[in-house]
């Protein structure tokens, strides 16, 4: 099976431009955005609830605790929201209004008390990627971006396997992506 497409920056405005043309709008920019800006499996995305991913006050937590039966590994860890992903999680807290903490942070169109499933939500993404043009580009887009943009700012490959929840070096390489220009730039060091 061939690995799911790694967006750059251009890619991921063309599939948010895409997403505010379609119903749910904010739902699914948010959804979006937690697997490009903090690496969640659609898995984990689908099984947020209000009291994983914000404070009794409603506001957006700084990290997002997913225990054991959150993750695919069933290793709990903690998920760093960055500033701009914080920012991105409120503006879409704000207008689903909590209902009930207990309740899925991503409902789906049926009621606020659904939540997607992975394999829903993964559909939801595709057809969202689909729909903006984007070929090859999955559900697991976002994460396999998310680890290679971040080594290709230079970030140790011992910090992204954290922040991927990998338990070895070696699933997370996997997931990094070399175009043929950085080989090129690379050569050129000799």
């Amino acid at each position: 099976m061939a690995q799911a497409k790694t967006l750059n920056s251009t890619d991921i405005e063309l599939v948010l431009a895409y997403v505010e043309t379609r119903a749910h709008a904010h739902r699914n920019r948010a959804m979006l955005l937690l697997t490009h800006l903090a690496g969640l499996r659609v898995g984990e995305v689908a099984c947020l609830r209000w009291q994983d991913v914000t404070n009794m006050d409603g506001t957006v937590k700084d990290e997002i605790r997913l225990l054991p039966d959150m993750t695919k590994g069933r290793h709990a860890r903690t998920v760093f929201v960055s500033s701009k992903l914080k920012g991105e999680l409120q503006a879409y807290a704000a207008q689903a209004k909590c209902v009930d903490r207990s309740y899925p942070f991503f409902a789906t169109q049926k009621s606020v008390k659904h939540g997607f499933s992975a394999n829903s939500l993964a559909q939801t993404l595709a057809l969202l990627y689909l729909g903006a043009g984007l070929e090859g580009a999955s559900s697991h887009s976002g994460r396999r971006s998310f680890l290679t943009n971040l080594a290709n700012k230079g970030t140790s490959i011992h910090l992204l396997k954290t922040l991927a929840g990998h338990r070895s070096i070696q699933t997370t390489a996997a997931y990094l992506y070399s175009s043929p220009a950085q080989l090129r730039a690379v050569v050129e060091l000799v």
